[in-house]
């Protein structure tokens, strides 16, 4: 593996023992790859994925991976709110929060999930 990885999945290791996500207040997952954006909702005390959204359903539309990834934002917060979750613990799965990552939270945010 590349170092970069192993000292991502390290700090993703540290986060993930401290947070997890329950059915009332899920955990907001983000991965992000070298082209696409990933976000899921995830429910740990039974491991299920309540909901799974990626830039992929969104890619035609002209823009940047960052102005893709506030959109990932907006629609998982639409998604979960149709749910009826309103309130979900984020995960930045090691990454840093910046760029990408941080334009997922502040997309889920403007739909109307809170941190």
């Amino acid at each position: 593996m590349l170092q970069k990885q192993i000292r991502r999945n390290r700090i993703h290791k540290r986060i993930r023992a401290k947070i997890s996500g329950t059915k009332n207040c899920p955990r907001l997952c983000v991965f992000k790859s070298a082209k696409h954006i990933y976000a899921q909702l995830i429910n740990d005390e039974n491991g299920k994925i309540l909901v799974s959204v990626s830039d992929i359903k969104i890619k035609p539309k002209k823009g940047n991976k960052v102005s893709y990834s506030l959109e990932v934002g907006k629609l998982i917060a639409k998604e979960a709110i149709e749910k009826k979750i309103e309130k979900v613990v984020f995960d930045r799965g090691g990454f840093i929060f910046h760029g990408r990552v941080k334009a997922v939270a502040d997309g889920a945010r403007e739909g109307g999930l809170k941190f």
